[in-house]
């Protein structure tokens, strides 16, 4: 199956208890690069959730957002620092006989010395958060698997409708080159004759040089080869085999050079014309192929 590397998800989920909202989104990279943004608190959970999203990815640049939200009443603990306040209630005892000052200590300003009341969060209960937060990543990533695979679904149909016209410029090439070499016998013959006039003409020295001419301008190997990287990138596209990219990636540059030396011995304007259109397709289709995992 085809998987483009451009991709969003999205899934809100709560408990009654913490809600978790994740936004992930996804572009083209060479290898898996994941970015996670997320509360420090879930810090903890990093590695689970990398191991969770390599299960369905294996290429392109992944930025994952998750936001936490505790909705339960009972979020923070008030402490009260017992020992402080009674240390605090010394000194300022000696503080009252030393300098003979009145103790007017009330216990609302008591309280209000520093950490003799502290606020503290609850400690999170790690396995209750993460089977949450697994299920919000699972709703997200089935979002985000399902619109690489139907971007993917695209890129192949247009890449074979691609394959298709290449078959036809591979063919007309084919065609064309008995068709060059006949036309520069012809031309040669023509030639031979006007400057010799009336002058026996050597046909054996015309065969050897429409040999030599034929051999130069040959593309026979490079035609073939090029159609069997054609059926290659046909095939690999058609099979359920995934994270292909790099594959026809590498057959894609196969095609190009061979393009680029059928290109190098055309000595016909139309073939040359051809040989253009066929090297612009190839291109279009590894601009194309730089997008699938």
């Amino acid at each position: 199956m085809i998987k483009s590397m451009t991709g969003f998800g999205r899934c809100e989920l709560a408990d009654g208890e913490r809600k978790f909202t994740i936004e992930m989104k996804g572009v083209n990279h060479r290898y898996l690069d994941v970015n996670i943004r997320m509360p420090k608190k879930l810090n903890f959970f990093e590695t689970a959730i990398r191991n969770l999203l390599k299960q369905s990815v294996s290429r392109g640049k992944v930025d994952i957002f998750i936001t936490y939200e505790d909705l339960s009443e009972g979020q923070a603990v008030l402490k009260y620092n017992e020992t402080l306040a009674k240390e605090y209630l010394v000194c300022l005892k000696q503080m009252e006989e030393s300098f003979g000052l009145e103790n007017d200590i009330r216990v609302s300003t008591l309280s209000r010395y520093p950490e003799v009341l502290t606020m503290e969060e609850q400690a999170l209960d790690a396995e209750e958060i993460w089977n949450v937060l697994k299920k919000a990543m699972e709703g997200a990533l089935e979002q985000f698997v399902e619109t690489r695979t139907m971007e993917g679904e695209n890129l192949k149909k247009d890449i074979l409708s691609k394959l298709d016209g290449m078959q036809k410029l591979v063919a007309y090439i084919e065609e064309r080159s008995p068709e060059i070499v006949k036309e520069y016998r012809e031309k040669l013959e023509e030639k031979v004759k006007e400057l010799l006039e009336d002058s026996q003409m050597d046909y054996g020295r015309i065969a050897a040089e429409v040999v030599i001419f034929a051999d130069k301008i040959c593309t026979d190997e490079e035609v073939v080869r090029l159609k069997s990287h054609i059926s290659h990138m046909q095939e690999v596209l058609r099979s359920e085999e995934s994270g292909i990219g790099r594959k026809l990636d590498f057959i894609a540059q196969e095609m190009n050079r061979e393009a680029n030396t059928i290109l190098s011995k055309a000595n016909d304007l139309e073939v040359s014309n051809c040989g253009i259109d066929l090297k612009t397709e190839i291109e279009k289709v590894r601009e194309q192929i730089q997008n699938i995992e």
